[in-house]
């Protein structure tokens, strides 16, 4: 072969230079990030039952999952995880002869097939299939320069105008926030409840009727009556809004006429979603967001991206809401 070469140095030099410039455009599009990807493939679902300890999540949660896991090509073997906080999240590990995207898709059909026998809350709180790779490109954070703002108020404004924005930028796998938003925090009262004799369950169901979006129909509609001309849209009242609105829920009535409302055997007060969190930046109230990176994504324009989307919604934020990058290996990228 080399001696074909060798009597046809014009063929030869044509060849090389064919190779050069598929070279030089396949460099153009091949992914930049700070470490190679030598590491498998994985998948991970990520669920959150709010209130149950580990072991609840174990059983109700975690393993139904697993379990639902079995017959996906090239899966090599799984991890999981449960928290005490509520948190599940099982990692499917696969061969290097797994493609990502058909490795996602696979994992999200069989979690579909399982998800009807997961707790209501979990379903209602959604359940996530990421295939970003492990660790961080960046962490955004997001603090309050005057103190106007607790750590809450920024998670929960964070998570309701930047996280989603962030999520839509080429290039990001996922987001994980740092804080926690608000929640409407209800306080059972043990004696109460048995002086009322009430279960929790009770309580959930009343909560869960009471607290609904419904279609009321209209007046006059159609089939219409003879001789009817107008017709009116009746509109009911939305989902509850205020601790005073969730304190009036009705959860039964007395003998004797009078009604037993929430208020009545529980503490309601808008308060954290998760009391395990408090973020703060150099003693000041934050909030963060972490990027990863998405499989096979460019990590230099990623993290430009990420910068211009949040320069972009800055304007909007709150007074004293300052930006700041405490994390970011992109810089290490360029190098």
């Amino acid at each position: 072969m080399s001696l074909f070469f060798i009597n046809r140095p014009i063929f030869a030099w044509v060849i090389a230079i064919v190779i050069m410039l598929g070279g030089l455009l396949a460099l153009t599009s091949l992914p930049i990030s700070q470490y190679p990807q030598i590491a498998p493939t994985t998948v991970n679902i990520s669920a959150t039952y709010p209130g149950a300890d580990a072991q609840t999540v174990e059983n109700s949660v975690t393993k139904v999952i697993e379990q639902g896991m079995t017959g996906i090509d090239n899966l090599d073997y799984m991890t999981a995880t449960s928290t005490s906080t509520g948190s599940a999240s099982i990692t499917l590990t696969f061969t290097t002869a797994a493609d990502p995207d058909t490795a996602q898709v696979q994992t999200q059909n069989k979690l579909q097939l399982v998800q009807s026998q997961l707790p209501q809350v979990v379903q209602s709180n959604g359940i996530t299939v990421s295939k970003s790779s492990t660790g961080f490109l960046m962490v955004i954070g997001f603090v309050s320069t005057d103190a106007k703002m607790n750590s809450t108020d920024l998670a929960d404004y964070v998570d309701a105008t930047v996280n989603d924005t962030l999520k839509r930028v080429e290039g990001v796998g996922s987001t994980q926030l740092f804080g926690s938003g608000y929640a409407m925090r209800i306080w059972l009262d043990p004696d109460q409840l048995a002086k009322y004799a009430l279960m929790p369950s009770d309580i959930a169901s009343a909560i869960e009727a009471q607290n609904t979006q419904v279609s009321a129909g209209q007046l006059g509609g159609l089939p219409a009556r003879k001789g009817q001309q107008l017709n009116a849209t009746v509109t009911a009242k939305s989902r509850l809004q205020t601790a005073e609105q969730f304190r009036n829920i009705i959860l039964k009535s007395q003998t004797d006429g009078s009604l037993v409302r929430l208020n009545d055997v529980a503490t309601v007060e808008l308060g954290a979603e998760s009391y395990t969190t408090q973020a703060n930046y150099n003693g000041k109230p934050a909030a963060g967001v972490a990027v990863n990176l998405a499989t096979g994504a460019n990590a230099i324009n990623t993290a430009e991206a990420v910068r211009s989307t949040i320069a972009r919604l800055s304007s909007t934020f709150p007074q004293g809401v300052e930006v700041v990058y405490p994390y970011d290996t992109s810089p290490f990228v360029r190098l």
